[in-house]
């Protein structure tokens, strides 16, 4: 597939020169011997943008908690490792001549707690061989919006221990009644292990002195209990351009990017609810001493403009959940997502929305930066609220011989970029080594490497599953494509590798589907293909379920010690040969019958001054006057062609809006209003 023609937008900032390496031996060793080196620590910082910093160099010293790749049975954070590939190279148990309907199934299904508010959209994590309660034994742990934190025997499916970590935020009390969430809101993304250490570190968002509150924990992986010091509550401050000193509001913010253990430290992204209070919700990233958890002195505010022309400010870091990312130098990758719909603030460093982004381990340096430039470049992607930031960025393994290190991401728009670490290419789409088309993409790719030796590149985006080669020369080279799957709510889904190193015949794709139906149960599906090609899957079923559609299911299947983990709403279902019971899918509670509010869905059709016009799923077009709702900035940004969930009377021939929020454009997902 050739790579799309761009019209560049050059930003006209200097480019950065890569310094070249030689690392043959470091690079030998951690992908074919399985030494894990780590990122460095206390690496040099210059000047933001300086042309002496690259991402090219080996690790300094060495740490098991920042890895390319856990150690064989354990699944210690988002993706399982800090590069994000998603691969579980050391899968001896499960094949594709084993993965199949018959000798493959549920072998454990486990009801959660609290069968109302146990959403779960963190990634399940695994520790072998732990010692608990006097037993050796495999242990996964399972985070949800309860602020519960479960640990379940693997080989048994016992509950080992349980935590809840406070009253989570309820629903009423984010901005707007942001809905794209269960009923409250407590622990939103992946929690992290540091093994050596036996600490899980998890954010909380939870209720103190009636006020939202985030705080960061570290817990005794054996006991659950906290360790001295911990928790600590999160908060920040950062100049804006003006001069004035903006603070972190935690009641603005969602912490939803799976959390990064790296250069000795604990990194967590921030972004928005539903982009309500966009005058007040912008995009961070902060950073705390894993030992002591203090912060940083340094963070970094992503958009740090005192103005804007419709008072909307954002450039958040959400990624669908997706984790921040590490390269081998320690520098941290992530995407950002939209700021002011006018598409007319992008500033760098001053504002650096819908981009690929560089920072140094310490966060005091913007390193480098990819933006994507001309017809579907950020101006484009800002009005027409296209987040690229939907998408999370993967860093791509090196290999021996090969001096130009890549990250590759994609967003709403559906292009998917390979692009160099360094030099990124600021706002110059030419600068991208491939530009390729995948479907949309709330999403994040995944990574193996063949028999053949060559790499490759998972991407979900849509309903299809697409493998891409990327040789030593990078370039994106289209190598399979799977059949869609059964997947809703909004384009892409979640993927995850496992196989016995790079034996051929070994590699499966396992990937989660989102709900296709709205009415209860609402089910999400696990699917396996084998990575070596196949029309139809290995294996699919039933895997959980998700009764809320407006809530995107972000769930990544976890592989560990020949089982597969999923967890959903309220339930945990441990798939592995042999497995014969039923999946576990709980229904959603009753609701006491209750008024709807005055509510309508439609697709914008035109968009006028404090004005809109929809269309319903039935009937004719209807007004809306946004007055009221854009003045109390509890709309999102109004785009023809795009849905909206408009709340508020009708009265003198109108819809007047209190607030707006956004809807999946499929009307089939439209829930019944009044």
């Amino acid at each position: 597939m050739k790579n799309a023609k761009l019209n560049p937008n050059n930003e006209g900032s200097d480019a950065i020169s890569p310094r070249h390496f030689s690392f043959l031996s470091y690079l030998f060793a951690v992908v074919f011997l399985g030494t894990w080196m780590s990122v460095a620590s206390g690496q040099s910082v210059g000047q933001p943008l300086s042309p002496e910093v690259t991402d090219l160099a080996p690790a300094a010293t060495a740490s098991p908690s920042n890895t390319l790749a856990t150690t064989p049975a354990n699944v210690l954070t988002y993706h399982g490792d800090t590069q994000r590939t998603g691969w579980n190279r050391n899968e001896t148990t499960l094949t594709p001549s084993n993965v199949r309907a018959g000798s493959f199934g549920v072998l454990f299904a486990k009801k959660l707690g609290d069968a109302a508010n146990d959403w779960v959209d963190a990634q399940p994590l695994v520790v072998s061989a732990l010692s608990v309660n006097g037993t050796t034994q495999d242990v996964v742990y399972v985070a949800t919006e309860a602020n519960n934190i479960y640990a379940y025997s693997a080989s048994t499916g016992e509950l080992l221990l349980q935590r809840n970590l406070g009253t989570p935020v309820p629903q009423s009390k984010l901005p707007g009644g942001c809905g794209n969430n269960g009923p409250t809101v407590g622990i939103n993304s992946t929690p992290v292990i540091d093994r050596s250490a036996q600490t899980l570190y998890v954010v909380s968002f939870k209720m103190l002195g009636g006020m939202p509150t985030y705080q960061l924990h570290a817990l005794d992986i054996t006991t659950l209990a906290d360790k001295a010091g911990s928790p600590t509550s999160v908060s920040a401050s950062h100049t804006l351009t003006n001069g004035t000193t903006y603070h972190f509001a935690a009641q603005f913010s969602r912490q939803r990017a799976g959390l990064l253990l790296a250069n000795g430290n604990v990194y967590a992204a921030f972004a928005s609810f539903c982009d309500i209070r966009a005058d007040q919700s912008r995009g961070w990233v902060l950073g705390w001493k894993a030992s002591m958890l203090s912060p940083l002195p340094a963070n970094q505010l992503m958009d740090k403009l005192s103005t804007s022309p419709n008072n909307f400010f954002l450039s958040s870091i959400w990624m669908s959940g997706y984790g921040i990312a590490a390269g081998p130098t320690g520098s941290i990758f992530f995407v950002t997502g939209n700021s002011d719909p006018s598409g007319t603030t992008y500033t760098p460093p001053n504002n650096i929305q819908e981009s690929v982004v560089r920072l140094s381990a310490d966060l005091t340096t913007l390193e480098d930066y990819f933006t994507p430039s001309g017809t579907n470049g950020v101006a484009s992607l800002d009005s027409r609220d296209d987040d690229f930031g939907s998408g999370g960025a993967m860093v791509i393994p090196d290999i021996p011989g090969q001096s130009t290190g890549t990250v590759v991401a994609g967003g709403k728009r559906g292009r998917l970029y390979l692009i160099k670490r360094a030099p990124m290419g600021h706002n110059d789409s030419f600068q991208a080594l491939s530009i390729v088309d995948f479907g949309s993409c709330w999403c994040g790719p995944s990574y193996f490497m063949g028999p053949d030796g060559v790499r490759r590149i998972v991407s979900s985006g849509g309903r299809t599953i697409n493998v891409w080669k990327v040789p030593a020369t990078p370039a994106l080279q289209l190598d399979k494509s799977f059949p869609s799957i059964h997947s809703g709510q909004d384009g892409g889904f979640f993927t995850t590798i496992s196989s016995n190193g790079t034996t051929a015949g070994s590699a499966i794709i396992w990937a989660v589907g989102r709900p296709t139906q709205t009415t209860a149960p609402a089910n999400v599906t696990l699917y396996a293909f084998d990575a070596s090609g196949g029309t139809t899957p290995l294996f699919s079923s039933v895997a959980g379920s998700w009764p809320r559609n407006n809530s995107n299911a972000n769930i990544v299947p976890t592989v560990a010690n020949g089982k597969v983990f999923v967890a959903s709403f309220a339930a945990l279902n441990i798939f592995g040969p042999g497995g014969t019971h039923a999946p576990l899918v709980v229904p959603p509670p009753a609701s006491p019958p209750a008024p709807l509010p005055s509510q309508i869905y439609g697709i914008v059709t035109s968009v006028g001054t404090l004005q809109i016009a929809i269309q319903p799923q039935t009937g004719g077009p209807a007004l809306v006057d946004t007055s009221a709702a854009e003045q109390a900035h509890l709309s999102v940004p109004l785009v023809v062609g795009k849905a909206v969930h408009v709340f508020g009377p009708f009265s003198s021939g109108a819809w007047h809006a209190e607030r707006i929020l956004r809807a999946k454009d499929s009307p089939e997902s439209w829930v019944p209003t009044n």
